[in-house]
């Protein structure tokens, strides 16, 4: 669902949460504790290609897991936030530290604890899966599900935008 035009201004940053928008928000685990997540093959050529054009990536998650910094090492993303009780100030000090306005900036997260974070940026999204108030507040609802092609889908807008400009 497009509320505004997405994204409003050419983006140069993408922030996205992990559980739920880079993965399908399954968790994975062995008998020994061994926890393993699901990660779309799609989405990362999408964040390899956005980065290719000039837009930085960086990934914010409460959850504190090696496995997202192993998956951020794969796709050459060095902004990696694990372990985040306040998504929002992460979100914040990304924008000042790298002198942003908001508008430069898409936030996109699945559940309620990324509400905040959304209302720091300019441009928000969601995935189709994401909870019934995220998808409220987002400016763009992706046709996908999180960790099924959903940050493919908002990559992909953000370098047609680039393209366009």
């Amino acid at each position: 669902m497009i509320k505004s035009a997405f994204p409003t201004r050419p983006i140069k940053l993408l922030i996205l949460d992990v559980d739920g928008t880079l993965t399908d928000g399954g968790l994975y685990f062995a008998a020994q504790g061994l926890a393993m997540k699901r990660f779309d093959v799609h989405d990362g050529l999408g964040l390899v290609r956005l980065q290719e054009a000039g837009v930085e990536v960086a990934l914010v998650s409460a959850d504190a897991s090696p496995i997202t910094r192993a998956r951020a090492d794969k796709l050459g993303i060095r902004a990696v936030f694990t372990g985040c009780g306040d998504k929002a100030d992460v979100v914040q000090r990304l924008l000042e530290e790298r002198d942003l306005t908001a508008e430069q900036a898409v936030y996109m997260g699945d559940d309620v604890t990324d509400l905040a974070a959304m209302s720091k940026v300019g441009n928000s999204a969601a995935p189709a899966s994401a909870m019934a108030e995220v998808c409220e507040a987002a400016d763009y609802v992706t046709t996908k599900t999180g960790g099924h092609g959903a940050v493919r889908e908002v990559c992909d807008l953000i370098i047609a935008r680039l393209a366009g400009d």
